[in-house]
């Protein structure tokens, strides 16, 4: 497939130019290799607001779209049908269901939209043939299995509607297991009974298990009780980053000792401990509070109004963001701990990932090219940008046609 690869000049200004030997090698990789990004969370951006995914928008109001996925050489990309967390109530669980399936519909409508473009992908194998074809693969991950309630039945009904990893919790513990960012500490310690149900339930059927969000003791509970390889879809190292929500080396190893893979994120603060001393970080902390605090009583449009407050007061105080030097340390590090064959990229674009120089998508060739200027070969460049997710993808399958 021929890919538009050329940067303009701007961009390349921004980024400090490519020598005239890197640039050619580059674009060529890039142009060879099959990439994808497992999580953004453009959905959330599709729901009312008459955003289109097939026209060129600008970030950071949007990083994804059809025509920068192009730009930037992506070929697949997984949008997250992502749900926040909220009482487990029956009403709550109707509401979470009901959002589930918007994003879903509105996501397929899309692609149905500019099915010349893009198609909506439901196999591994799906996204090769449709990069020969000159189209962008779009799948559907669950961000947060609160839209399955206590009803094991909508784990299949989801696959069959398209969703083919669940990240198994968000930022607070849910039915399922318990979070890594829960303030009020764990609830399961660990994964819950109906957790494993569903863990089961998602091996059975050929979805990816996603690790994600879920507590440390979760994920190990979730190595032992799955039969297929995991993935955390964007995740990071703590041990460059000192975030709960990234993975801790021995976590890293047990994933690779498991056949899994561990898609490294683009927000900052699972990239680089920020600068606690900033008026921004100071601002961002006591939002984060109130939010965490009043969210469960807000309303929907409550919610709306205080995220614009919210991101009004960032763009009044912006802050120094990683850059793509830093990004790849993380992907460094997994490699020396636990080889080349267990890393990949999930950016969290339109849910608050991005970097100095990885703005959008459009941008993604500057990682490739700080992996050529590390010296990846083209080899373990494909693995990282595809190959090595890819690979779980299609043993999961594989375990559930073998499924007894």
């Amino acid at each position: 497939m021929k890919k538009c690869l050329t940067l303009v000049s701007g961009l390349l200004l921004s980024t400090g130019g490519f020598s005239q030997h890197a640039a050619p090698k580059m674009e060529t990789l890039h142009e060879k290799i099959l990439t994808v990004d497992t999580h953004c969370d453009t959905p959330l951006n599709m729901l009312g607001s008459g955003f289109d995914i097939g026209r060129r928008h600008q970030a950071p109001q949007s990083r994804v779209d059809l025509p920068r996925m192009k730009a930037g050489g992506l070929d697949a990309l997984f949008f997250a049908v992502f749900t926040g967390q909220k009482p487990r109530t029956p009403q709550n669980y109707d509401e979470a269901y009901r959002l589930a399936n918007q994003m879903i519909d509105s996501s397929r409508a899309a692609m149905k939209k500019y099915d010349s473009l893009a198609e909506l992908a439901l196999t591994a194998d799906d996204a090769t043939r449709l990069e020969k074809a000159g189209k962008r693969a779009i799948y559907l991950g669950m961000e947060n299995g609160f839209p399955i309630g206590k009803k094991l039945e909508r784990v299949e009904e989801f696959y069959r509607k398209g969703i083919r990893y669940i990240t198994l919790c968000h930022s607070y513990n849910n039915d399922l297991c318990d979070s890594s960012t829960d303030p009020k500490g764990p609830e399961h310690n660990g994964l819950s009974e109906f957790g494993r149900q569903v863990v089961r339930e998602m091996n059975r059927l050929g979805i990816m298990i996603d690790v994600s969000h879920i507590s440390d003791n979760a994920f190990f509970e979730v190595l032992e009780a799955s039969a297929a390889p995991v993935i955390a879809s964007h995740s990071s190292v703590r041990a460059i980053a000192r975030h709960n929500r990234n993975m801790t080396d021995e976590m890293i190893r047990q994933l690779a000792q498991k056949g899994g893979v561990i898609q490294i994120c683009l927000l900052d603060e699972y990239v680089k401990d920020p600068d606690t001393t900033s008026t921004r970080y100071r601002l961002d902390q006591e939002m984060r509070q109130t939010y965490r605090a009043r969210s469960e009583q807000m309303s929907d449009a409550e919610k709306t109004e205080f995220r614009n407050k919210w991101n009004e007061m960032r763009q009044n105080n912006p802050k120094k963001l990683p850059t793509v030097a830093d990004y790849v340390d993380h992907i460094d590090h997994v490699v020396k701990l636990a080889g080349i064959d267990h890393v990949g990229i999930g950016s969290d674009f339109d849910g608050g990932g991005a970097l100095a120089d990885c703005q959008d998508v459009s941008q993604f060739p500057n990682i490739t090219r700080e992996l050529l200027a590390r010296g990846y070969s083209e080899n373990e460049i494909a693995k990282i940008w595809g190959g090595n997710f890819f690979r779980v993808f299609r043993e999961a399958e594989k375990v559930a046609r073998n499924w007894k």
